[in-house]
Formats: structure tokens, sequence, C-alpha cells
């Protein structure tokens, strides 16, 4: 975890605002999504309970919320952390996200409104002008923006919540095994080119597209076996909370 993600923290907590679970929840979810919460973090509830100002009990009910959604893993008697899928894991969490996520952008082919139609193409020009200028967070945000909106427009909403949970899923193994080396998973205008044949009502094309992208993804990944070297010491270094 990053000293920046620590200092935000903190202002919030001097803000003065009132900290829940859920908001707890949704701080480490996007640490993790933004790549600035590794696979394998401890996350001790005293520690997380010293950063948000709050009780253990706050900090049990938003691991608790996290751990249903495959962000952390939860054990008794034992530290929860961030998750770390295994190599089978994630190829199957590919394999799965294609088969939905190419269900779903094959139903909204040609049924999208001009509203929705500008907002991912918003969505998609904000990821390439991200990844121009570096900035590999905000390219990741836009990205996981643009996958939302498709889910949250799903005319299947079963497949649509599925689809919320894989984009998450699938997140979470980029950040784990992304090839050493490499600054960014961005495809040159693959989403560009998503949102035009879902405007256009290309139903099998959109549906190609989206295997494309995600073996493309999924081939950017380096899945051989590998320990996790990850503790808590080594992540915060100087920094007397997490």
């Amino acid at each position: 975890m990053s000293q920046a993600w620590h200092e935000e923290l903190q202002a919030d907590v001097k803000s003065g605002a009132r900290v829940g679970d859920r908001d707890i929840a949704d701080k480490v979810r996007r640490a993790v999504l933004m790549q600035r919460l590794p696979p394998g973090t401890k996350l001790p509830e005293v520690t997380l309970g010293e950063v948000f100002g709050v009780s253990r009990s706050v900090v049990r009910k938003a691991l608790t919320r996290l751990a249903s959604e495959h962000v952390v893993d939860q054990r008794p008697n034992q530290v929860a952390r961030v998750r770390a899928p295994s190599i089978e894991e994630t190829r199957e969490t590919f394999a799965a996200r294609r088969l939905v996520e190419g269900e779903v952008v094959a139903l909204l082919a040609g049924t999208l409104s001009a509203e929705t139609l500008d907002a991912l193409r918003i969505q998609a020009n904000e990821e390439t002008e991200a990844h121009r200028r570096g900035d590999e967070p905000a390219r990741i945000e836009h990205s996981l923006n643009l996958h939302h909106l498709l889910a949250e427009h799903s005319p299947n909403r079963v497949l649509g919540g599925m689809l919320t949970d894989l984009v998450l899923r699938t997140s979470i193994v980029v950040a784990l095994y992304k090839r050493s080396g490499l600054s960014s998973c961005y495809q040159e205008a693959q989403h560009e080119r998503l949102v035009e044949l879902l405007a256009a009502g290309e139903a099998e094309a959109a549906r190609g597209a989206i295997h494309d992208h995600l073996l493309g993804l999924e081939n950017l990944l380096d899945l051989s076996p590998r320990e996790s070297s990850i503790d808590l010491k080594s992540i915060l270094g100087q920094s007397p909370a997490i």
C-alpha cells in the first residue's frame, strides 16, 4: 500500500466524517482495484480500526462484506488478507467472464440509447487519454467504469450481476499476475471499437470483440507459479498505520 493512500485515509478521518463499514469496504476495494493494495496484503482489524477511527466490530463488518465480494480472504483465527487467486482460478475466472460478458454485449447490441452510448464513449476516450499521459490508476478506473456500465444496462439482470462480480475478480487477478515490467494492460482502441459495434447493432461482432479483448488481457499476464512474499511491514515501511 502506498504512502499516498495512507495519507488519503488519514485526511478522511481528520475531516470528521463518520466512517461506517461500507465506507471502509469501498476504500479497500478501490485500493485493490487500483493496484495499491497487492494480493496477499494483511489487513489487521486493529490497524484498520486505528486508521479509520472505528471499533473492531465495524472493521469486522467491512471485512465480511469484502470477503463476500471475493476481495479478501477471511479465515477463523487468522488475519484477513487481500485475495491471491490461484492460477487455475485465474483461468476459470477469465473463461467465465468471456462467456458472461460476451452474452451481455450481444444482448445490448443495437438496444442502447444515445445517452448510454455517449457515456461509454466518454469512458473509452478517457481511458485512452489516461494511458497517453501515463496515469495508470485513472486508466484502470475508466476501463472499470465502462465494463460496469455494460453490466448495469444488461437486459438480463442476473447476467449483469454476474458480470459486475467477474469484472472485480479479474481486476484482482490482473493486479496479481500482471507481467513484470509491464506498465499497463491497455489494449489500443479495443473499447472504442466495442462501443461502435454496440451502436451498429453488430451482436456477434461485439461478442467476438469481447472474447478477443479478454483473451488479449489474459495473454498479457504471467501465470507461472510464484511464491508470495508480501507482508505488512514491507508494504508499510515506516508508516505508522495501514
